[in-house]
């Protein structure tokens, strides 16, 4: 069968292949594909910047971003033929470290996991996929043109899940918070917050194009004059910060509201040195109880949350986030940005 395969590492190498089809499990799924979201992990690995094919492969099958539907599924095992699924991207390492051992293998403390489309597993970009059931997670068929968008929610649904317990160390009743990029894991973040009653506002760089649209249209409002009026009418209770961008990273640390939380959900490159106050924000942090963490990745218990919020959320708006559909064979589109993108998807059906 055809799927998009990479070999980790080595620019240039990304390409459609013919693959085995997936050889049967005891107790797995057998899924024929439907699509993969292509994100900013798979053009890195694509670059050859990182990424690690199965053991004794050259090859890597790309995209941990899945929608497929089940055509094979073991009896009492709770899914059905014609189920809308998606894979759960990460496994606990062989050994498992505490976190690991306690299903939280999004937290796994010694890096031996693998990751379906990443790290020794291959992904989900192919005409049909294995899985565990256990790794695999159902969706509302509502969701059949959106689905694709629940491994970004379920990144934002550990980040709100992780901000109410910091929250509950101590009262907490959030009212404003602020999303700085309205890329796909910015809006999704500000999704979640709509969901939960809160003020939200979303802060970017572009003044057009479909992204303020998307944000008015959550019922949240839309900044890109900087983060000095973004934080105008008030400093935000909580900050997600989704763009991995310096400047706005140390920002958000220092304008955020006394007992305020960050979550740092952007991966910032290395090699630029910005000039910091350090003792002057290290000064604020400490005299007003702020908490700052980073959060990726996601468990089994975050992929139940994201399908709750997927399928309550409004579909037209969801299907307004996906940019645009590329067929398979046509794959170097995907990995070509477009101004106006939001999420570029692969469609996998034939």
């Amino acid at each position: 069968m055809r799927a998009l395969t990479v070999v980790p590492e080595k620019s240039g190498s990304l390409a459609v292949t013919d693959v085995p089809d997936p050889e049967p499990g005891e107790g797995d799924l057998l899924v024929d594909g439907l699509a993969v979201g292509v994100c900013g992990t798979d053009r890195e690995i694509a670059a050859g910047d990182y990424g690690a094919a199965p053991p004794g492969r050259e090859r890597l099958v790309l995209g941990h971003e899945s929608l497929g539907r089940v055509r094979e599924a073991p009896s009492g095992g709770g899914f059905s033929p014609g189920d809308l699924v998606v894979g759960v991207v990460r496994r606990p390492d062989p050994e498992p470290c505490g976190a690991c051992a306690h299903g939280e293998f999004d937290m796994c403390r010694n890096g031996r996991y693998t990751e379906r489309g990443i790290k020794e597993l291959d992904g989900f970009a192919s005409r049909a996929w294995r899985i565990e059931a256990d790794y695999a997670v159902r969706l509302d068929p509502r969701l059949a043109e959106v689905g694709v968008l629940m491994e970004p929610t379920t990144i934002v649904a550990k980040a709100w899940d992780q901000i109410e317990k910091v929250g509950g160390r101590a009262w907490f009743e959030p009212r404003r918070v602020l999303v700085t990029g309205a890329g796909p894991i910015g809006l999704l973040a500000a999704l979640l917050g709509v969901q939960r009653g809160l003020d939200v506002h979303v802060l970017d760089r572009v003044a057009d194009g479909p992204k303020p649209r998307l944000v008015a249209d959550l019922g949240a409002t839309y900044h890109h004059e900087g983060l000095a009026e973004a934080v105008r009418g008030g400093p935000p209770d909580v900050v997600i910060e989704a763009t991995g961008v310096s400047q706005l990273v140390l920002g958000a640390m220092a304008n955020n509201a006394a007992y305020g939380i960050v979550c740092l959900t952007g991966v910032s490159p290395s090699g630029r040195a910005l000039e910091v106050d350090a003792g002057a924000l290290n000064r604020e942090i400490v005299l007003e109880n702020d908490a700052i963490f980073g959060s990726v990745n996601a468990n089994l218990r975050h992929y139940a949350a994201a399908a709750r919020a997927l399928a309550e959320a409004d579909l037209g708006w969801l299907g307004r986030l996906i940019s645009r559909r590329v067929p398979l064979e046509e794959y170097e589109a995907a990995f070509t940005s477009h101004p106006d993108d939001v999420k570029v998807v692969i469609d996998l059906e034939e």
